[in-house]
């Protein structure tokens, strides 16, 4: 077993001292009543010592994967977005290693590239930004900016393999790091073991969230339970019955498992049931190669 890829900068230690100090300060003038705007000069430094305790190849400090890894963690479902009321405190301005940080303060659409880190044991059970205790077995991650709490899909191009995860925590604070996620996470990505990966960050947007609420199927279908892959959604009826048609021309074989699914004025084009989310995922893969689109995962 490789590192998590923690570095000085990246240690999830780091990060969680940082932020836990930050957001402490936040919390103490939101509990002051002053209302007014958190001071944006809470600067945390490395420690001292940080540099020669953590080295390439080794975990940072005591963090690692746990020695009670359940057996299911390929069966551990995507998180599932809903909408929620953003954090009081955890999106306020901050700043970390003299580096100003402003979180976004509402759902816009947002799409990010670089490499993914992940971050294990040491914090398990440990509060995140968003005051939640950290699981290392759920699926979430921690992104500098996006809102608390929010949802980003998160693809590993060099397989394919997308997830869905909540964002309850802010790291990591290295120019090399993009996202923080869970360990079961970095798992079903596949690169727990690497320690780190280039992967593609996509905030999930209301209007999508919506269309994950299971609704009534149009052109007679029965609704069914299980693991799906939602191949697009649109306004126009017309263009999802073309989606569909393209998907049923290139595979055939697919013709009697495409939905076609009404939400309001929304239309979502699905395919399924599939007997695992890894079975969706690599349908995925070869749906996205030929028809250049971007299949994920839902369970319904």
């Amino acid at each position: 077993m490789r590192s998590n890829d923690c570095d000085p900068m990246t240690a999830a230690g780091v990060r969680s001292l940082a932020l836990g100090l930050a957001l402490a300060g936040a919390f103490a003038l939101g509990l002051s009543g002053c209302g007014s705007t958190p001071s944006r000069d809470t600067t945390v430094q490395a420690p001292a010592s940080a540099g020669a305790a953590a080295r390439r190849g080794a975990y940072y400090k005591d963090d690692g994967p746990g020695s009670d890894i359940p057996a299911n963690l390929d069966a551990i479902a995507d998180a599932e977005p809903r909408l929620e009321p953003l954090h009081r405190f955890a999106n306020r301005p901050y700043s970390v290693f003299g580096q100003e940080y402003v979180p976004a303060t509402e759902l816009t659409a947002f799409r990010q590239r670089g490499r993914a880190s992940w971050y294990g044991r040491r914090f398990h059970g440990q509060p995140t930004s968003s005051g939640e205790p950290y699981d290392m077995y759920a699926m979430t991650a921690a992104h500098p900016t996006l809102p608390i709490p929010s949802y980003a899909r998160v693809t590993n191009p060099a397989n394919g393999r997308t997830i869905v995860v909540r964002i309850n925590d802010r790291g990591p604070f290295h120019k090399d790091r993009i996202i923080d996620l869970s360990y079961v996470g970095a798992h079903r990505l596949g690169y727990v073991n690497a320690g780190s990966a280039a992967v593609e960050v996509e905030a999930i947007l209301p209007d999508e969230i919506a269309l994950r609420t299971p609704s009534q199927p149009t052109q007679g279908l029965t609704a069914r339970r299980g693991v799906f892959l939602q191949l697009g959604t649109f306004s126009s009826a017309a263009k999802a019955e073309g989606l569909r048609a393209r998907v049923r021309d290139e595979f055939e074989t697919l013709a009697d498992r495409l939905e076609l699914h009404e939400d309001g004025s929304r239309y979502r084009v699905q395919l399924g049931p599939f007997a695992s989310a890894d079975e969706a995922r690599d349908e995925a893969g070869r749906i996205a190669a030929a028809l250049d689109i971007r299949p994920f995962v839902v369970t319904r």
